[in-house]
């Protein structure tokens, strides 16, 4: 069987870049898979978490919002944000996941409240605690 490139890439740099068996990504569509030989694929990148294998060695990062491309053995993955699930402090996690569904459970009409904002960090939240629980 071949092998796939992955590159996750965030406005501060490349944080993963290296051969792979496989990986799976939060798209917009739902989660989904790519192995080698994988046809031509766009997503977008919804706020969860990717995980990807090589060999018997497991990888797992949550990401933000953004694309992925897959296209001749590599899937390129442009994200707002992400960082690896074993660098994740689950309290810091717990403490902003609580911190967005105070903040969304403001009134609607309240001017001071960027909902979308909100909700993105929301998503974000449990994005990074429920990766962190799979790994405990």
């Amino acid at each position: 069987m071949g092998r796939l490139y992955l590159e996750v890439v965030t406005p501060q740099g490349v944080l993963v870049s290296q051969e792979v068996d496989s990986v799976v990504a939060p798209g917009t569509e739902g989660e989904f898979g790519v192995l080698p030989d994988h046809v031509l694929f766009l997503s977008g990148i919804v706020p969860g978490e990717l995980r990807y294998m090589s060999g018997s060695v497991k990888g797992s990062m949550v990401v933000t919002t953004g694309f992925a491309e897959v296209s001749n053995d590599k899937v390129s993955v442009l994200v707002d944000a992400a960082e690896k699930t074993s660098e994740i402090d689950k309290e810091r996690a717990q403490q902003a996941m609580e911190r967005a569904r105070r903040r969304l459970a403001k009134e609607r009409e309240s001017e001071d409240v960027d909902f979308a904002r909100a909700q993105l960090a929301l998503e974000r939240a449990i994005a990074r605690v429920r990766a962190v629980d799979k790994t405990a």
